[in-house]
């Protein structure tokens, strides 16, 4: 039995505070992924060690000569159709589903220091360093788990998260009838203009709601931020 071919999935979600400094937080967030991506076209990754691919791209935006200020959170997906191993490595509080059966069989856990400040990679100009929050990659939650044909991997920031719950997930996943890639992007629209009417519905009671009540905060309502959802189905490889 082949697998569909070795792919790496990455999110990162920009810290919007930055914009009071005159900072695009998309700038950072933007380079970091981008030079993941050159590093596993370029080969230099082990599929069982994503940390190693998010330390590393870490180091050569902290050694460019080009000014970078900002934050992000990180998620990175890499699955090795060799031993049919998802390997993943979480920074924050992006994260990723794996859905088998209708069920959420595996996920990732959310980092975060305290309420609504999520593990991060930055870069500070030299007058705030070591006052902006700053961690390591290797603080990235790591795991890896065996997958199987159908199973779904839904890869997303934080602005699906707190504002669908799983079970409203899943229930856009069960549309999904087919691997072809329309639906799969169909059904990633759907997930993330769903997400996207609920962050601007003051009434309703959102998971970032419902953990901000469990902090003693009185929120209500959805939370707008910004959302990216990336959504993979494991397939049998076909020429």
């Amino acid at each position: 039995m082949d697998w569909h071919s070795s792919y790496n999935n990455r999110v990162a979600d920009g810290v919007g505070g930055w914009r009071d400094y005159g900072v695009d937080p998309s700038q950072f967030s933007g380079t970091l992924m981008r030079t993941c991506e050159r590093l596993v076209k370029e080969g230099r990754f082990v599929p069982s060690n994503p940390i190693g691919i998010l330390t590393t791209s870490y180091c050569e935006l902290l050694q460019n000569k080009v000014p970078l200020l900002g934050s992000s959170t990180a998620c990175i997906v890499v699955l090795d159709r060799t031993s049919h191993r998802l390997h993943t490595a979480n920074l924050g509080d992006s994260g990723f589903l794996v859905v088998r059966g209708g069920e959420v069989v595996h996920r990732s856990d959310e980092q975060q220091h305290y309420f609504n400040t999520p593990f991060q990679l930055s870069i500070a100009p030299p007058e705030a360093e070591g006052v902006v929050l700053s961690d390591s990659p290797d603080a990235a939650d790591s795991t890896s788990f065996d997958v199987q044909l159908g199973d779904i991997i839904l890869t997303a920031t934080d602005g699906l998260f707190d504002n669908m719950p799983d079970y409203m997930i899943l229930q856009e996943l069960k549309k999904l009838k087919n691997s072809n890639y329309e639906s799969i992007q169909q059904t990633a629209r759907s997930i993330a203009e769903q997400a996207h009417e609920l962050a601007y519905d003051p009434n309703y009671m959102s998971p970032f709601a419902q953990f901000a009540c469990d902090n003693g905060l009185n929120v209500r309502g959805g939370k707008p931020d910004d959302i990216t959802v990336l959504l993979s189905i494991v397939a049998e490889y076909t020429d």
